[in-house]
């Protein structure tokens, strides 16, 4: 079937989330992460989706900005960090402006001039999305955000990919769901969305019952694969 949307996972995908602790470990104050801050963003990350996916299997539900300030304590902790209160606070500050990957702009643009739709389905909470595609100036290139706030519990319950069909109307064969994420992607597939995982570390394929459709470095190629179908 001919693709006639593509659907972006946020974080990792089209938003550098390494970006808030790179940044803050180039700024007067913080030079107790100029050689800590990949493990701090690692850690953050990792931390903030098992909240998501143990919140998720147990039937809780806190809102995104509370999962990813939970994950930075841990992460700062961790480091013998957690008595920097201005520290934190500079990194949560930053994690609302994240730069987008460099190649995000042109391919949106691309996709908008093939007459493919593009939207966010993201844990994220609708005002963290916002804020993202504002700093990252990308804001006009999506035709629809969604939240998982509107179904209550995080990726990869099949309640949120139901969201494709049900917010943009189209089939869900036709609607090619990209994410940095491989479980992601691949829960995706499980659910019936053709998938592309932008695996941009290089790391193994996650072993699930299911497998992304596509796999791509970076998201420069998606346009062409999108019109290929």
């Amino acid at each position: 079937m001919t693709i006639k949307a593509c659907i972006f996972d946020a974080y990792g995908t089209l938003f550098d989330v390494a970006a808030a602790a790179r940044i803050a470990a180039n700024e007067p104050g913080f030079e107790a992460l100029r050689d800590t801050w990949p493990q701090i963003a690692k850690d953050w990350r990792d931390r903030q989706l098992q909240y998501t996916w143990l919140l998720a299997a147990t039937g809780g539900h806190a809102d995104f900005w509370r999962v990813t300030q939970d994950g930075l304590d841990w992460a700062l902790e961790a480091a013998g960090l957690d008595g920097d209160a201005t520290l934190r606070e500079r990194l949560l500050a930053l994690y609302w402006e994240l730069p987008a990957y460099e190649e995000v702009p042109a391919m949106l643009a691309a996709l908008r001039e093939a007459g493919i739709r593009a939207a966010i389905l993201s844990n994220g909470t609708g005002g963290m999305l916002d804020a993202a595609m504002r700093s990252a100036g990308v804001s006009d290139l999506f035709e629809a955000v969604i939240s998982v706030e509107d179904v209550g519990v995080f990726k990869p319950d099949y309640r949120v990919y139901s969201l494709v069909e049900k917010r943009l109307s189209v089939p869900a064969e036709a609607a090619l769901f990209v994410s940095a994420n491989g479980w992601d992607a691949a829960c995706a597939t499980g659910f019936g969305l053709p998938s592309v995982w932008v695996n941009r570390a290089g790391q193994p394929e996650d072993r699930l019952p299911w497998r992304p459709a596509h796999r791509l470095s970076d998201l420069t190629g998606l346009p062409d694969l999108a019109r290929r179908g």
